[in-house]
C-alpha cells in the first residue's frame, strides 16, 4: 500500500473515531452550559481543568507522543517486536513513577499554580479558591492520560488507530455523568463535573487493554531504564519538546490568564467558542497529525526520504482541504451551532452571542494550526525538536504582545484574535524553516493549492450563508426547524464544496472519494455473499 494511502486510510480512521467523540463532546458541552452556563463556577471549573490539559500536552500528547514514537517505530521495524516489548515496558516504568511525583507536586502547589494562571479571580470573592478546590480533584488525570498516551503511541505504531481516537468519548460520557448524576451529590454542582474528568480518565485507560492484549502486548515493571539507549534517545528528544510541541495549549493558558483579568464570563465564553473550533480541528488536523507521524518515522528509518518529502506535500494539502471549507463553514454556522445546541437554561442570548463571536475569531486559525502541527510532527519525524522550540517561544511573546495590546479595546475578542495571529505566525516561521531544512517549496505549493480550494468554498459559502439567513437564531425553542436547517446547509454546502472540487480536478478531493468506495466495497462483500 503507498504512503498516500496509508496516510489518507488512518485519516479517515481515526477521523470517524474523532468524529463520534466530538459529538460526544458537543452533547458534553451542552449540558455544561444549561446546567452551568458562562459564570463564576464555569469559570473556575474550566481554569481549573486548563492545568491538567496543559500538562497533558506538555507530558503525553504532545512531547511524549512525538518523542517515543519515532524511537519506538524505529525499535520495532529494525529489532523486531521482542525488543519494541521491552523499550514500552521501561517507558511506562519510568512514566509511571514520574507522573507519581508531578502529581503529587501538583497536589501540594495547588494554591501556587492555580493563582499563578488565574490571578485576576482573586477579584471575585471565593473564585480563587473554588479553582483550586477543582484543581485538587482533576489534577490526577494527568497521569491517567499520560499513560494513555504511551498506549496510543505503542498501538499506532502497530497500525491501530481506531481505539484510542474513540477513547475521549469515554472522557465526555463520564463528564455528563458528573454533571447531571454526581453533581446532585454537593452543595456545589460543579464538583461532580470534576470527579467526572477522573473517572473518565481512569476509562479511557482501560479500553486500550483488549487491543494491547491482542498484539501480546502485556506491560511488566521494568527498573533497568537507567542505560537503556533508546530510552534516553527518547527522553533527550522529549525534554525540549515539551516547549515545542505545547505552545499551542501554552497561548490558550495565556489567553485564559490574561481573560481572569475580565468581566466574569470572558472565560467561559473563549471556552465555549475554543470547544466548537476544536471540533473540525480534533477530527481533521489531529487525526492527520496523528497518522502522519508513525508513516514518516518508518519512511526515515528505511532511509526513504523523497518518500517523506510526498508525505509531507500530500499532508499539508489534505490540511488545506479540510481546513479551508470548515473554517468558513465555523464563521458562517457560529451563531446557528450555539443558538440550536446551547441557548436555553442558564445560557442566555448574551452568553450565545458572546461565544460565537469567540469562535469567529478563533476560526481563522484552523488552517494555520492544522500547517503547524504537521511541520512540528515533521520536524520530530526527523528527531530535531529544537527547532519547534525556538519557534514556539517567539510565539508565545506574539500572543502575549497581541492580547495586552487587544484586549485593552476588545475584551475577550481581542485575546481570540491574538491566539488567531500567534498561530499564522507560528505557522509561517515553521513552514519556512522545514522548506530550507528539507529544500522545498512549501510555501509556493501549498498557496497554490490553497487557492483553488477557497475558489472551491465560495460557492458553499453563498448557499450556506443565504440557508442561514432564513433562520432567526436568537429566537427561543424551535429547536426540530433550526436543527433540519442547520443540517440542510451543511448538508448542502459539503456537497457543493465536493462538486467544486472535482469541477476544479484538485486530485486529493478524487482520491479521497475513492478510498471511501472501497472502504464501503469491503464492508458490503460479506453481505452480499451471505
Amino acid at each position: 500500500m503507498s504512503s498516500r494511502k496509508r496516510i489518507m486510510g488512518a485519516t479517515l480512521v481515526m477521523s470517524i473515531a474523532t468524529s463520534i467523540s466530538r459529538v460526544s463532546g458537543l452533547i458534553r458541552d451542552m449540558v455544561v452550559a444549561r446546567f452551568f452556563g458562562a459564570g463564576v463556577a464555569t469559570d473556575a471549573f474550566f481554569m481549573a481543568f486548563t492545568i491538567p490539559n496543559l500538562l497533558r500536552r506538555f507530558f503525553a500528547e504532545g512531547s511524549l507522543t512525538a518523542a517515543f514514537v519515532p524511537v519506538f517505530s524505529e525499535v520495532f521495524h529494525r529489532r523486531g517486536e521482542d525488543e519494541a516489548q521491552r523499550l514500552a515496558n521501561r517507558c511506562a516504568t519510568l512514566l509511571l513513577l514520574v507522573m507519581i511525583v508531578v502529581v503529587a507536586l501538583g497536589l501540594i502547589c495547588s494554591p501556587w499554580i492555580v493563582q499563578a494562571i488565574g490571578y485576576g479571580f482573586g477579584q471575585t470573592e471565593g473564585k480563587l479558591e473554588l479553582t483550586h478546590q477543582l484543581n485538587l480533584i482533576m489534577f490526577p488525570y494527568i497521569a491517567l492520560v499520560s499513560l494513555l498516551a504511551l498506549l496510543t503511541g505503542v498501538l499506532n505504531v502497530r497500525g491501530h488507530f481506531f481505539l484510542p481516537s474513540l477513547s475521549p468519548l469515554l472522557l465526555n460520557l463520564a463528564m455528563i455523568f458528573g454533571a447531571l448524576s454526581l453533581g446532585q451529590l454537593f452543595q456545589r454542582p460543579i464538583f461532580g463535573l470534576a470527579l467526572g474528568v477522573l473517572l473518565g480518565g481512569v476509562l479511557q485507560l482501560l479500553l486500550q487493554f483488549p487491543v494491547l492484549l491482542r498484539y501480546r502486548m502485556r506491560w511488566r515493571p521494568d527498573f533497568r531504564f537507567f542505560h537503556d539507549e533508546q530510552l534516553r534517545k527518547i527522553t533527550l528528544l522529549m525534554l525540549p519538546g515539551i516547549a515545542g510541541v505545547a505552545i499551542y495549549q501554552i497561548n490558550i493558558v495565556v489567553s485564559r490568564l490574561l481573560a481572569s483579568f475580565l468581566p466574569d464570563g470572558s472565560v467561559s465564553y473563549l471556552y465555549y467558542g475554543q470547544r466548537l473550533f476544536e471540533f473540525p480541528q480534533g477530527i481533521f488536523v489531529v487525526s492527520l497529525a496523528q497518522a502522519v507521524l508513525p508513516m514518516m518515522s518508518r519512511q526515515i528509518a528505511d532511509g526513504d526520504e523523497e518518500g517523506m518529502r510526498q508525505s509531507l506535500n500530500f499532508s499539508l494539502t489534505l490540511i488545506a482541504l479540510f481546513t479551508l471549507p470548515a473554517m468558513v463553514g465555523l464563521v458562517l454556522c457560529a451563531k446557528p451551532v450555539f443558538s440550536l445546541f446551547f441557548l436555553g437554561g442558564e445560557f442566555g442570548l448574551i452568553a450565545m452571542d458572546n461565544s460565537a463571536l469567540a469562535l469567529v475569531c478563533f476560526a481563522p486559525g484552523l488552517l494555520f494550526v492544522g500547517c503547524s502541527r504537521i511541520a512540528a510532527q515533521t520536524f520530530y519525524a526527523l528527531q530535531d525538536t529544537r527547532t519547534p522550540v525556538i519557534v514556539s517561544f517567539w510565539t508565545l511573546l506574539v500572543n502575549l504582545g497581541a492580547g495586552l495590546l487587544l484586549m485593552q479595546w476588545l475584551g475577550f475578542v481581542g485575546l481570540a484574535l491574538a491566539l488567531t495571529t500567534a498561530s499564522l505566525f507560528n505557522a509561517v516561521v515553521l513552514l519556512t524553516l522545514l522548506q530550507r531544512k528539507l529544500n522545498l517549496r512549501l510555501t509556493r505549493q501549498l498557496l497554490t493549492q490553497s487557492v483553488r480550494i477557497v475558489i472551491a468554498c465560495l460557492p458553499m459559502a453563498l448557499l450556506v450563508y443565504l440557508v442561514l439567513g432564513m433562520v432567526d437564531w436568537h429566537q427561543f425553542g424551535s429547536s426540530a426547524y433550526k436543527g433540519l436547517m442547520l443540517v440542510f446547509a451543511v448538508g448542502s454546502g459539503v456537497v457543493v464544496f465536493a462538486g467544486s472540487c472535482l469541477l476544479l480536478k484538485i486530485d486529493e478531493i478524487h482520491q479521497l472519494l475513492r478510498l471511501i468506495r472501497n472502504k464501503l466495497r469491503r464492508y458490503k462483500q460479506p453481505i452480499e455473499h451471505s
